[in-house]
């Protein structure tokens, strides 16, 4: 019993101090037109200090790179577009990507997809800090990759949405 004892008290201690960070999973389904499909996975985001990991662990996807946002509405409907755009609170109108303060606050690093189909490669979103920030949003990863630019293509060329998940 001490030993259960003190086991639960390093881990009240660890869940108490600066170092232990919240976290939420989400489940990322590919979309279409009536819905969401076939589940490919999920991303874990974990707050912490440098602001928020995303860490998938996807499956059957495109290979290469893929643009990756938060989107503004908590919806995967219609082929995504219901998601509506890129979370922008700032009603900035500029898709600059992550690491810019001048525009979408939704704008995330892009994702890398292995040649088997998998994405495990975590990402960091700095400007980004807290999952309340994103909570009550859409995740959104799109077949096409992103410059972070609006030019040649609006909002980095990524195209077609083809994964999503609701951020609870």
């Amino acid at each position: 019993m001490l030993k259960f004892l003190k086991s639960s008290s390093l881990a009240a201690c660890l869940l108490a101090s600066p170092l232990a960070f919240a976290d939420l999973t989400i489940p990322l389904y590919h979309v279409t037109a009536s819905n969401v499909g076939k589940l490919a996975g999920t991303v874990q985001v974990t707050e912490t200090k440098y602001g928020l990991l995303l860490t998938p662990d996807l499956h059957d996807l495109q290979p290469g790179i893929h643009g990756f946002h938060i989107h503004q509405n908590p919806s995967c409907e219609q082929n995504g577009m219901a998601a509506g755009g890129h979370l922008d609170p700032e009603d900035s109108n500029k898709h600059r990507g992550p690491y810019s303060n001048l525009g979408h606050l939704g704008d995330l690093p892009a994702l890398y997809v292995n040649a088997d189909g998998s994405a495990s490669l975590p990402v960091l979103a700095p400007r980004l800090n807290h999952l309340d920030e994103i909570r009550n949003h859409s995740l959104m990863l799109h077949e096409g990759g992103d410059n972070y630019s609006d030019t040649p293509t609006k909002l980095g060329g990524g195209g077609t949405r083809m994964v999503c998940g609701l951020i609870k």
